[in-house]
C-alpha cells in the first residue's frame, strides 16, 4: 500500500434486544474511500464484493487491495471464533433452584 493509503477495521455493536455485531472495513486511497459493512453471517458476500470491485476497471480498487482486505476479513473471523471459545461457561441462576438437573456440555457421563 502507498503512504496515502490507509486501512481501518473496527467492529460496531447495534443495541437492540439482541446484540448484533457489524464489521466495518475501510480503505482510503487518495481521494477515494471504500467502506464495507458486513456481519459475520455475510462475510462470504463481503469477500465476493471485494472481487467485484477489483475486477471493475473504473475503480482504483486493485486485486492487491482485495487480497489485503480479504485477509483482514478472515483474520477478524478467526479472532471472533477464538473469543467465543474463550468465554467462560454461563453461570447458574443465583438464588433460584433449577427446575431440572441437566448435564452441561463439559460434563461427560461415564458409561
Amino acid at each position: 500500500m502507498s503512504p496515502t493509503t490507509s486501512l481501518t477495521s473496527i467492529s460496531l455493536t447495534r443495541h437492540r434486544s439482541v446484540t448484533h455485531d457489524i464489521n466495518v472495513l475501510a480503505l482510503v486511497k487518495g481521494e477515494e474511500r471504500y467502506i464495507f459493512l458486513y456481519d459475520d453471517e455475510r462475510k462470504s458476500e463481503a469477500l465476493r464484493t471485494l472481487g467485484r470491485f477489483a475486477s471493475n476497471p473504473e475503480l482504483s480498487f486493485s486485486w492487491y487491495d482485495a487480497a489485503v482486505l480479504s485477509q483482514r476479513i478472515r483474520q477478524s473471523a478467526a479472532e471472533a471464533s477464538q473469543e467465543v471459545e474463550a468465554l467462560p461457561p454461563p453461570k447458574p441462576h443465583l438464588g433460584k433452584k433449577p427446575r431440572f438437573k441437566l448435564p452441561l456440555a463439559n460434563e461427560r457421563e461415564e458409561e
